[in-house]
């Protein structure tokens, strides 16, 4: 446990950022999941309209240092990739 004052005071900020983090998080692997059952249903309309929503989440958690950069990037083009694979 933290002893000193501006040990408690980084534990407590870390906590905030946990939950911060974890928000992001959440609202990214949703989005992804959201969109991987769009592509099992082969929707293809919902599907292209999901793609901004996915790429804001993707992109938010790369920028907070959630996700690497080129995780983002993978994750984005293998989902784009999969919605062309269903497209007629």
């Amino acid at each position: 446990m933290a002893i000193t004052k501006g040990a408690k005071k980084a534990h407590k900020a870390s906590l905030n950022k946990k939950v911060f983090n974890d928000r992001c998080k959440r609202a990214m692997k949703s989005a992804v999941k959201e969109m991987g059952d769009l592509i099992i249903k082969k929707d293809t309309t919902g599907a292209q309209g999901l793609v901004s929503k996915m790429y804001k989440a993707i992109d938010k958690a790369a920028k907070r240092g959630i996700i690497k950069k080129n995780t983002a990037s993978r994750k984005k083009s293998r989902l784009v990739k999969a919605i062309q694979k269903i497209t007629p």
